[in-house]
């Protein structure tokens, strides 16, 4: 769809209430917490699509969509630019007392099922307590935004996204089909993500499991589902048991050429641990040469620090995309196989 000059206009909707509207694809609508309207060409064709392709009922899904509500405060969440946050103070928000605290005594109430888990999936029962703590602070905190709100307000006013949004605000209603809840009683993330795991509803359908065999899946509630659903996750993305995650790295020839090059090449492991090692860049633990790996710069207390990011780091981005989220996985499982032991 052809992107239009972005404008603002005031108009009235029959409520004699002026507000403000951003149009950026002809897709896009009022949005100061209006009802979405029916109407709309792209809101039609969607309510079509599922009831052609799905078998949704097309009155049901309209009356869904009557109660559902544009939401300003998701576009502003979701827009708001990276902030300029040091990795230092990054994961001082996760790697602190408290969460390691929290998550030790979250290990030992589920450690029969954190063991399932890693004998399963191969997946480390640290890296599974670590990844609920950042995501949900252990099942705490799974988000305040009603999830039809925030998926329906991104399908249709987030052009960057929109085919994103709308494949997984697809993924909800089915979702809530098949596990028969109420589509506008589930609260998550402003993006949409659901339940201690946050997964998004399409990782929800493909990626969950019915961990304790009770014959549904519930992310939301159930811990022991949402531990084999991370386990299961990452292993489907290609955890690899018992191998390294990350390993610190020496810079012997900075002023290689090649070093910017491997900088360069982001976080995902193309490069074999010979080929860097030959580049000047020597990992400070032992690594067989043919490992895949990538080239890590994080800068702490003004220094630069460099790693070697192998598979399993990678696999931990494919939860979020960030190397500061996973790194904080991985030194948040580091701590808590340290305070475990004790």
């Amino acid at each position: 769809m052809t992107t239009q000059i972005i404008f603002q206009r005031f108009f009235n909707l029959g409520r004699f209430c002026a507000c403000l509207c951003l149009f950026v694809f002809s897709s896009t609508f009022c949005l100061a917490g209006q009802s979405v309207p029916i109407s709309h060409p792209a809101v039609k064709d969607f309510v079509t699509y599922m009831v052609d392709q799905h078998q949704y009922n097309k009155k049901e899904l309209e009356q869904v969509f009557s109660q559902t509500h544009f939401r300003t405060d998701v576009l502003k969440l979701i827009s708001a630019p990276a902030s300029a946050i040091s990795w230092d103070n990054y994961r001082k928000r996760f790697v602190n007392a408290r969460h390691i605290k929290n998550g030790v005594d979250f290990w030992n109430k589920y450690a029969d099922k954190l063991a399932q888990a890693k004998k399963i999936y191969g997946v480390p029962e640290e890296i599974i307590v670590a990844i609920i703590g950042i995501e949900t602070a252990y099942g705490t905190s799974t988000g305040v935004h009603r999830v039809m709100d925030s998926l329906t307000t991104l399908a249709f006013n987030f052009p960057r996204r929109a085919d994103y949004f709308r494949e997984e605000l697809a993924q909800y209603l089915l979702l809530a089909r098949e596990q028969g809840f109420n589509l506008l009683a589930i609260k998550g993330s402003y993006a949409g993500a659901i339940g201690i795991a946050q997964f998004m509803p399409g990782s929800y359908r493909r990626y969950a499991v019915d961990f304790d065999h009770d014959g549904k899946i519930d992310l939301m509630s159930n811990v022991a589902d949402a531990i084999g659903s991370v386990g299961n996750y990452l292993k489907e993305f290609g955890w690899e048991a018992g191998k390294p995650i990350v390993t610190r790295a020496q810079i012997k020839s900075a002023e290689s050429e090649n070093f910017q090059k491997f900088l360069e090449a982001d976080i995902e492991p193309i490069h074999t641990v010979k080929a860097l090692r030959s580049a000047g860049i020597v990992p400070l633990d032992p690594v067989p040469d043919d490992t895949s790996s990538a080239l890590l710069e994080l800068n702490s207390h003004g220094k630069r620090q460099f790693w070697f990011g192998f598979k399993n780091f990678y696999v931990i981005t494919r939860y979020n995309r960030s190397t500061f989220y996973a790194m904080s996985v991985f030194e948040l499982a580091k701590a808590l196989r340290i305070a475990k032991s004790v």
